[in-house]
């Protein structure tokens, strides 16, 4: 069994939520697990005595994430779960421009896990799983767009492509200085995008749904809630353990599971 945690850019040094999973699904699949990321850490993972299978990532760039494709149909020819959580996140208080900082939340968060999953996707077998890290985070940046934008974005047949569209549009509008104006949440880029991803699930489950029915995979975003890390702070309510429950739930759904689904 193949277990792939893609990771990419995202808090240097940070023992978060990401390597916990990966943590995890050594533990339960020692020959089965994979981790994909920008810098491997493999020093960390070996002190914990696990010795997971790595392959480079950077989920910025499309070659990368070819390369990591075409080495897996190679050399296993498909994959059970695929758990998409790399991600980027501005610290508060951030000096960069607003402008910078949407272009490349949005160029990791969203756009290369769109990337991802086009390429990887085609390689779930039947009754995969696969699981996007979302946020509570995107809710509330929902609740803060005008009805207009909230409305598109809620809607059930929103397009990938239209997705892609309001993502680039809202990081245009930061760089002309009228996301506000425009209906977008300010100070909640990190919002944004992870509503961005909460949307994209539901599409892709739609899509799995429509083209591989039979197959009975299931897709699914999740939340970790406030979880104590370097970035979540020492006053979060919950435990690393407690962060990925959800994750680790959804990756290892049973076989002869109906949902949930998107």
């Amino acid at each position: 069994r193949h277990v792939l945690n893609p990771q990419g850019a995202g808090h240097r040094g940070q023992q978060g939520p990401r390597f916990a999973i990966v943590c995890d699904l050594c533990r339960r699949f020692p020959r089965g697990t994979w981790c994909s990321r920008r810098g491997t850490r493999r020093g960390q993972l070996q002190a914990e005595g696990l010795s997971p299978r790595f392959h480079q990532l950077d989920i910025t760039d499309l070659q990368s994430i070819r390369a990591l494709s075409d080495f897996l149909h190679k050399e296993f020819g498909d994959l059970n779960v695929l758990v998409n959580n790399a991600a980027i996140a501005f610290k508060i208080g951030d000096p960069i421009p607003i402008a910078i900082q949407a272009e490349v939340t949005m160029k990791t968060n969203i756009l290369g896990t769109r990337d991802v999953c086009t390429e990887l996707l085609p390689l779930i077998k039947s009754r995969g799983r696969v699981v996007n890290m979302s946020s509570g985070w995107g809710f509330k940046a929902l609740e803060s767009c005008n009805p207009e934008l909230q409305q598109k974005l809620r809607c059930e047949t929103i397009t990938e492509e239209e997705l892609v569209g309001l993502m680039n549009k809202f990081v245009e509008d930061t760089k002309n200085g009228v996301h506000r104006k425009e209906g977008w949440p300010d100070n909640n880029i990190y919002g944004v995008a992870k509503l961005g991803i909460t949307a994209l699930s539901r599409i892709q489950a739609r899509k799995l749904s429509e083209q591989r029915g039979g197959d009975k995979i299931l897709l699914n975003a999740c939340c970790p809630g406030w979880v104590r890390t370097d970035m979540g702070g020492s006053k979060a309510p919950k435990s690393l353990e407690e962060g990925i429950e959800t994750l680790v739930y959804l990756a290892l759904l049973p076989s002869d599971a109906e949902g949930p689904h998107g």
